[in-house]
């Protein structure tokens, strides 16, 4: 959560229309009523606790900014470890990359910028999210990211040829039940459930993801994952021997947040 100070500064400059610089020019300067009238809705909103970014409408992800609204998830900077293990897993210049539970497209979106030669197929369940993400896209002008609606692999089930990717990559939902009702009041009210948790342990997803995710990734392919914080055990646990090199990363907070494991060669 944002420090209550930086959140009244953000709210105040949203609601007057002003950036920072410009602010700053007239630190004085007196808010016309208008735009303290809506300073106090926007603050009221807060206080029912809704998040500041469905407030504001955006989330910065990468030095990106990112258009969003309730019911899509808010991207996280933990969420950035999942992008530059991609950067150092790419390979080529213009890999085929599929991001799945795309949300509002943070992690695709952030790739494309890196890796502009890449195709980038992303995915997601939600029609809200997606909308979300089609609107980054044209925002940040990514040609080469397509959206579709898909649960899991569901939508690439029946294109032919078959695709095959050399990276699927993923912030899948691994809150668990028990966690979940550990949650604030205001955030289960106002997050998207489906987008946080899988079923009752949390590993519902990660776990369909690691077992079909071979079927679509070309001969020594990565799949990278996020994962929650004492999870790293039971999600190595998951890999059997179609997969190599499996290794688990820690966030800059010194969690385990993320796996990435090789596809072993000789599976298709």
């Amino acid at each position: 959560m944002e420090r209550p100070g930086l959140e009244s500064k953000v709210l105040l400059l949203e609601a007057w229309g002003l950036g920072e610089l410009e602010f700053w020019r007239e630190p004085g300067r007196q808010a016309p009523e208008k735009v303290a009238a809506k300073f106090r809705r926007m603050v009221a909103r807060r206080k029912s606790g809704l998040p500041l970014a469905y407030i504001v409408g955006r989330k910065e992800f990468w030095s990106l900014g990112f258009r969003l609204g309730p019911g899509v998830f808010i991207p996280r900077p933990e969420t950035e470890l999942l992008v530059e293990l991609v950067k150092k897993r790419a390979g080529r210049p213009d890999p085929l990359v599929l991001d799945l539970g795309t949300g509002s497209g943070n992690i695709a979106l952030a790739l494309a910028g890196e890796l502009p030669e890449a195709k980038i197929l992303a995915l997601d369940i939600s029609a809200k999210a997606l909308a979300a993400a089609r609107l980054n896209a044209r925002r940040l002008r990514a040609r080469k990211t397509t959206f579709l609606r898909s649960s899991f692999f569901s939508a690439l089930a029946g294109r032919r040829p078959r695709p095959h990717f050399d990276i699927i990559i993923s912030n899948p939902p691994y809150v668990s039940e028990k966690e979940w009702r550990k949650f604030s009041p205001a955030r289960r009210r106002f997050e998207p459930k489906r987008a946080l948790v899988p079923g009752p342990t949390g590993l519902e997803a990660i776990g369909r993801i690691v077992r079909e995710s071979p079927e679509w990734l070309k001969p020594g392919g990565w799949l990278i994952l996020e994962i929650g914080a004492g999870q790293r055990k039971a999600v190595l646990a998951l890999f059997d021997r179609r997969w190599r090199d499996v290794r688990c990363y820690k966030d800059l907070s010194g969690l385990d947040r993320a796996v990435a494991a090789k596809q072993v060669c000789d599976m298709l």
